[in-house]
């Protein structure tokens, strides 16, 4: 395990510095082990059903099995037969199958090419031996702090110097309400 402290991440809008304290684990799993884990961690960021998480699980099976063209597969045959895909059980009826098939369809993963063939989403199937989910959390913002914020971006990004007011200097990891608080009260000793 590492972990670590960026503060090289600076705000486009508000050139405000943020720092983030990452936590970076690896595991290694097995074949089958890595698909469940990457089809759990999948269907958690797109808040798939059971049913559809299930179908998906079984989708990634078959992708794997299909051979490479071109250094990649770009589709997958879901050909349902003798109560599974291509004779093979997995665990579920047509019927389950095809409910889990049409969320995983509406929510882009697949995309039909033919009566059992789909356009895999490239983006969330792959033939790799790594994956990295990332979650990133984010302390809640007050309404008072959003109102700083906005009033400190309307009012536009001036330097730290003009924005902190006679004789007061921001440090360079300030936020925007500490922005927006100290430009107001540069703004009151101005109308004294």
């Amino acid at each position: 395990m590492r972990s670590g402290r960026s503060d090289e991440l600076i705000s486009s809008t508000t050139g405000e510095v943020m720092g983030i304290a990452t936590i970076h684990q690896v595991e290694e799993r097995d074949d089958a082990e890595f698909v469940k884990v990457f089809a759990g961690g999948v269907a958690a960021a797109y808040e798939l059903t059971k049913t559809a998480n299930r179908v998906f699980q079984v989708v990634l099976d078959q992708y794997q099995r299909t051979p490479m063209s071109r250094g990649f597969a770009d589709h997958v045959n879901l050909f349902w037969f003798d109560n599974g895909i291509e004779g093979r059980d997995v665990g579920m009826s047509e019927k389950t199958f095809q409910r889990g098939l049409k969320e995983l369809i509406e929510k882009r993963f697949l995309y039909p090419k033919g009566p059992t063939a789909f356009w895999t989403n490239p983006a969330l199937f792959f033939k790799g031996d790594r994956v990295m989910f990332i979650k990133e959390y984010r302390r809640r913002v007050t309404s008072e702090e959003q109102k700083a914020r906005e009033l400190s971006e309307r009012q536009g990004n001036g330097s730290a110097g003009q924005l902190a007011g006679e004789g007061q200097e921001l440090a360079p990891g300030a936020d925007a309400l500490n922005r927006a608080e100290l430009e107001m009260r540069g703004q009151q000793r101005l109308t004294e």
